[in-house]
């Protein structure tokens, strides 16, 4: 029985592509690919646009009473679990500018004429519930230690997060509950997003493909996961507004590392 498109791509069997080593020449290479992709065509417009939602629900919330501080930072450190799916327009246009075509921002959106259009929606799916399963975990985990109460000012949560056991069990915790998170999606969504962009494969084959990219290069995609993480807190260290520059060159970036490292 053929398997069903979205999962298994158009053949009977999976259609996984070779991989190739990779090393940190490969991750300068891609990022420096990157940059110059985002000067060529910046898109740092579309970014805001997407960024400023999160940051407003924040501020709402603040002035409702404080009660989504304790997600200030599993919010900033999510843009780390959904930036694959938010950056598929990214791929296509570095896809087009990298075979000589027109590369106008309105090219983003021929993504939504993919064939492989449904294995793309279906990670994404899987990508916001990973998403939505960190911040769970970091309001359970916050709950735990603290209670159900909201703490009564910003100042008061920072000594109590910086200050008490409670907090230093938070912070040791909640790192490594979000260390895990990223290594699971890093893991699924390193170049399977891009290859999706490139051919019509299905999100199964996607996934194995990034799979096998991770555990062939596994120091250096861990180096990719450091870098990603390390410049997504500096992008979010003034309120947000840098990630509108780093989540495009890292969109960029991905599809140049998806190049180097599948065949």
């Amino acid at each position: 029985m053929a398997r069903i498109h979205v999962i298994g791509g158009t053949g009977e069997s999976l259609d996984i592509p070779a991989v190739r080593k990779i090393g940190p020449r490969d991750l300068a290479d891609a990022l420096a690919s990157g940059i110059d992709d985002f000067a060529a065509m910046p898109s740092h417009a579309v970014f805001l646009c997407l960024i400023y939602p999160i940051v407003g629900f924040f501020l709402g919330g603040l002035t409702l009473g404080y009660n989504v501080l304790p997600l200030f930072f599993p919010l900033a450190a999510g843009f780390a679990l959904i930036g694959p799916v938010a950056a598929v327009g990214l791929y296509e246009l570095s896809r087009r500018r990298e075979r000589g075509l027109d590369a106008h921002w309105t090219h983003a959106f021929d993504v939504l004429r993919s064939p492989s259009l449904s294995a793309i929606v279906a990670l994404g799916c899987v990508l916001m519930g990973f998403f939505l399963a960190w911040l769970a975990s970091a309001q359970a985990l916050y709950e735990s230690l603290f209670g159900v109460m909201p703490p009564s000012s910003f100042g008061q949560f920072v000594r109590d997060v910086f200050t008490t056991p409670a907090g230093h069990s938070l912070m040791l915790w909640g790192n490594l509950i979000g260390f895990l998170f990223a290594v699971c999606v890093l893991t699924i969504s390193a170049v399977s997003f891009p290859l999706l962009i490139d051919r019509e494969v299905g999100a199964a084959s996607a996934v194995a493909t990034s799979v096998r990219v991770v555990m062939t290069n596994p120091t250096t995609m861990a180096l990719w996961g450091l870098i990603v993480a390390a410049l997504l807190v500096i992008g979010s260290l003034p309120a947000f507004i840098g990630l509108a520059a780093v989540m495009p060159v890292l969109g960029h970036a991905t599809w140049h590392l998806y190049r180097k490292a599948v065949v």
